[in-house]
């Protein structure tokens, strides 16, 4: 698998809040903040998804979660 390098500039609080995440977690910085950088992507992945069928869902009455939810359970 090719890799590629990422720098990034932390500010002070959020270095040591990395540091203490993987001291707890027992990975390195550079797995945590992939890990969080996956993450978020995803969720930025479904959010677009989320926008665009949307008014496919309105139009067919779902307003809410719980529209959503009522449905499938």
């Amino acid at each position: 698998m090719k890799t590629s390098t990422l720098t990034i500039r932390l500010d002070e609080e959020l270095d040591k809040l990395l540091t203490k995440a993987a001291k707890q977690s027992g990975k390195n910085r550079s797995e945590i903040a992939r890990e969080a950088l996956r993450r978020q992507l995803r969720v930025n992945q479904f959010e677009a998804l989320r926008r665009r069928i949307m008014p496919f869902a309105e139009a067919r009455g779902y307003l809410t979660d719980e529209d959503v939810f009522r449905d499938v359970s």
